[in-house]
């Protein structure tokens, strides 16, 4: 086993104390919430019926496994909730590609991305269901929609974001437009994409 000093092994010590001072926190924040919500359910300080408890949570999870009805419904809302990350990920990369490679396109369309960005979706689920149907393909398109804006624009502002001075040296070495966008644009946003995607599938479970 490997020697540490004293004071190597002090601030190990530490470290450990403060991460479990950080779990024990986040677990007491977990544990008073619940309890809260509890008393204010049963208390009636909040109606039961919109908000529910964490009794009823665990009674109708005890219900559904035991009616085997539980990974059906945990099936269908991962089945779901992928489909539309998906979707919502190709689409939003590939509007965000045009929008980058015609900047005339991006400047016309880019009023009506903030507005459908700012539509409140949720609301929108009434219309949704009479539009399409009460089924699956509602869900997904209510999933797709809470999603697909929020890409587009933050993919789209991250290729903008990419130093001129950069594409400028690429272009003067005779690149054309594809090389400087798949050898500087996406590398560059990398990180963009990937925070994107975590978004991604947060929202596409939020919309499911």
């Amino acid at each position: 086993m490997p020697t540490y000093s004293k004071e190597h092994q002090e601030f190990l010590k530490k470290r450990r104390r403060k991460k479990g001072v950080i779990l024990s926190c986040q677990f007491l924040i977990i544990l008073s919430f619940l309890l809260i919500w509890e008393i204010a359910s049963k208390t009636g300080i909040i109606n039961s019926f919109l908000s529910s408890s964490p009794s009823q949570v665990v009674t109708t999870f005890t219900s559904l496994l035991e009616q085997n009805n539980l990974w059906n419904h945990v099936y269908i809302t991962v089945y779901e909730t992928l489909i539309s990350f998906v979707i919502a990920s190709v689409l939003g990369f590939g509007i965000a590609t045009l929008l980058w490679w015609f900047s005339t396109l991006a400047k016309i369309v880019d009023p009506y991305l903030t507005i459908l960005n700012s539509l409140p979706k949720v609301a929108l689920g009434p219309l949704i269901i009479i539009w399409i149907g009460a089924n699956m393909n509602s869900i997904i398109f209510m999933a797709l929609m809470i999603s697909l804006f929020i890409t587009i624009i933050n993919i789209y502002n991250g290729f903008q974001s990419v130093d001129y001075y950069y594409i400028t040296l690429l272009k003067t070495l005779n690149a054309s437009k594809s090389q400087i966008f798949q050898k500087l644009i996406v590398p560059s946003n990398k990180n963009i994409i990937i925070n994107c995607l975590k978004v991604n599938i947060s929202m596409s479970l939020i919309g499911s």
